[in-house]
C-alpha cells in the first residue's frame, strides 16, 4: 500500500492545545462507542462505569496533565489520526492479560490503539504515524516500542476490530515480530537506536 497516498501529513503531540483537534476526530460518541481511548488504562468495571462521557473526561484529564498520551495526525489542518502510546506500565489491563503478557522483563512503551478517520482509511496512515510515535518514545528515553497488531485471517479485517492496528504497517514501520500469542495475534517491536 502507498503510504498515505501522497497525503501530506504533519504529527504533533496531543497536548491540551490540541484537545479540540482529538474531540473532533473522536466525535461524539468518542472514537469507538464511548471508549475515548481509556480501554486499556482502566479495569473492565471502571471502562463500563465511565463509558461515553466519564471517558471522555478521563481521557481529557490525561491530555491537560500530560505528558500526551498519544499522537495526532493532521492533513492540513484537519485531525485525520490518532496512535495511544505510553510506557507498558500505564495501561493496567495489558498488566492483566493473558494474551499480551510481557516477552521479556525490558522496559517498553506500547502502542495500544490508532484510530483513523473514515475518509482516511486504508490510506497508509498508519505506518508513518507509527515512526512518529517511535520517533516522540524515543525522545523520553524508550529504547523498545511494542505493539499488538492483528494479523486478518482471510486478508481483511472489519475497521472496528482493527484499533490495534494491522501486522503489515507495523513492519513498514520498522517493527519486527517477537511473539505470536495467537493465530491472529502478533506481538511486535522496534528497537530505538
Amino acid at each position: 500500500m502507498p503510504e498515505a497516498r501522497a497525503l501530506p501529513l504533519r504529527f504533533h503531540p496531543a497536548t491540551s492545545e490540541r484537545w479540540p483537534d482529538l474531540e473532533r476526530l473522536f466525535g461524539p460518541r468518542g472514537a469507538c462507542a464511548g471508549c475515548w481511548c481509556m480501554w486499556f488504562r482502566q479495569t473492565r468495571t471502571e471502562f463500563e462505569r465511565f463509558k461515553g462521557e466519564g471517558n471522555r473526561s478521563a481521557l481529557k484529564a490525561l491530555v491537560d496533565t500530560g505528558p500526551p498520551p498519544g499522537i495526532l495526525a493532521y492533513a492540513g489542518d484537519e485531525p485525520v489520526a490518532w496512535c495511544a502510546l505510553a510506557p507498558r506500565a500505564d495501561y493496567p489491563l495489558l498488566a492483566r492479560s493473558r494474551l499480551l503478557r510481557p516477552v521479556d522483563d525490558s522496559p517498553v512503551w506500547s502502542v495500544v490503539c490508532f484510530f483513523v478517520a473514515r475518509a482516511h482509511r486504508r490510506r497508509g496512515i498508519t505506518a508513518p504515524l507509527l515512526r512518529t510515535a517511535v520517533a516522540y518514545a524515543a525522545a523520553r528515553g524508550a529504547r523498545i516500542v511494542e505493539g499488538y497488531p492483528v494479523e486478518p485471517k482471510a486478508g481483511s479485517t472489519a475497521d472496528s476490530f482493527a484499533y490495534h492496528g494491522l501486522a503489515s504497517a507495523f513492519q513498514r514501520a520498522g517493527f519486527t515480530e517477537v511473539a505470536r500469542p495467537s493465530q491472529t495475534r502478533r506481538i511486535m517491536r522496534c528497537t530505538v537506536v
